[in-house]
């Protein structure tokens, strides 16, 4: 499977003049986006959920492998929870509409909510310093993680080609902005 081009431009050497920055290839994201229009209360509350957001977005773009089948990109993808669906609003470039894909929920709910609580608690851990729980936790997390881009994978399969990075990242922003969750509890 081709690699996306890295769209960010190279650091020039010394004595050089800036590098081109290489355009975007087919399979890759050059923008995502967050439709919070369901709910704000779906954002996670602490500061990490914009952070992991954010992260997760940013990763997408520069090395995420995302094809929707029968259509060519590069694309920018609008995401959002709507009622019990994770709704992919798929652009073009020039964010023209090409497809919509809604996701049902239902198969994340209980990998959803038992990875938010282990986060939580590989936060309090962390506040703590308690270091010891820390890497058991980050263990029990990293495999959550993992199972849940697997599940990913596996719903998307003959819709939108990811890899298992691309879908780590997608189920990260799952859980950011689902909004039945612990950590969302008031």
């Amino acid at each position: 499977m081709p690699q996306p081009a890295d769209t960010r431009a190279a650091r020039p050497k010394p004595n050089e003049g800036p590098r081109e920055i290489v355009p975007p290839q087919r399979g890759s994201l050059i923008d995502v986006i967050f439709d919070a229009g369901g709910a704000p209360a779906a954002v996670r509350k602490a500061p990490t959920g914009h952070q992991d957001r954010a992260q997760a977005a940013r990763d997408l773009r520069l090395s995420g492998h995302f094809e929707p089948v029968g259509l060519t990109g590069p694309y920018r993808l609008h995401l959002s929870v709507r009622q019990t669906w994770l709704v992919f609003d798929i652009r073009d470039r020039d964010d023209e509409p090409l497809h919509t894909h809604a996701l049902s929920l239902s198969p994340f709910r209980s990998l959803i909510k038992d990875y938010c609580m282990i986060v939580d608690s590989y936060e309090e851990a962390m506040a703590e310093g308690a270091s010891a729980r820390v890497q058991a936790i980050d263990m029990g997390r990293r495999g959550l993680h993992n199972e849940g881009a697997e599940l990913m994978m596996e719903r998307l399969r003959d819709k939108i080609e990811v890899d298992f990075e691309t879908a780590r990242r997608l189920f990260t922003i799952l859980c950011v902005l689902y909004p039945n969750r612990p950590s969302n509890a008031a």
